[in-house]
């Protein structure tokens, strides 16, 4: 299992990051300072760091320079709410591998960790889900039935693997939103209600089973057609 470190220093921010990445088969470690950061990521026992800019005590470039000074190679994200074309820039000159701006979708950012790990050779996670019938091509983002290709919108797509990562398993309307919206999403929206609709028509609406007064739950339907 690939270890990440989060510098992020908003606890709710690195908590939602820890938990999505837990879900995808990550484990983390957390820390909320430059220094803290500094240190572990000089320690060479993680795969990727991901790095907010904003720290308390110092700039969260001031770790990436010192890192990349001292030839840790390890690929670095910043994630950050400084979102203008010069804090983009001077992030990947002072050695960024890529740069997601704050607010985000945590599916986004779980896209850009994937790629960087697999273009270090490093990510042993199978490429393709599977669960009975059902398929998601992470790579190529495409959707199976059976033998037949499905075309499901990005978001679609990000929901869907929020289910296959988690086959027979509840899902709460609250853990859809936090793993598919991000964690600003609004807990009353009924988006979840409305997505799963547009799977269940997709793919099968015997695949996606309601959990009276929780959520959903993927099941195995392979023997039933759509």
């Amino acid at each position: 299992m690939n270890h990440i470190l989060i510098i992020e220093d908003e606890e709710r921010i690195a908590s939602f990051i820890s938990k999505g990445l837990l879900a995808a088969g990550y484990s983390s470690t957390w820390v909320a300072t430059g220094k803290e950061g500094y240190t572990q990521g000089m320690s060479g026992d993680f795969a990727l760091v991901i790095l907010d800019l904003g720290l308390p005590d110092q700039d969260g470039f001031t770790v990436l320079r010192r890192l990349r000074d001292a030839k840790v190679s390890v690929p670095v994200i910043i994630l950050s709410a400084r979102t203008s074309l010069n804090d983009t820039v001077a992030g990947l000159e002072n050695g960024a591998d890529d740069y997601v701006p704050k607010p985000f979708r945590f599916e986004e950012l779980l896209a850009r960790v994937r790629l960087r790990l697999r273009d270090g050779g490093t990510s042993d996670e199978a490429s393709v889900l599977t669960h009975g019938a059902l398929s998601l091509d992470l790579r190529t983002r495409r959707a199976h039935n059976g033998a037949k290709e499905v075309d499901l919108s990005a978001r679609e797509f990000a929901l869907a693997e929020a289910f296959m990562r988690s086959p027979g398993q509840v899902l709460s309307r609250e853990q859809l939103l936090s793993r598919v919206w991000g964690y600003d999403f609004d807990p009353g929206s009924n988006v979840v209600d409305v997505y799963v609709r547009y799977l269940r028509n997709k793919l099968g609406s015997q695949h996606f089973e309601t959990v009276r007064g929780i959520g959903y739950r993927l099941v195995d339907a392979r023997h039933l057609t759509p």
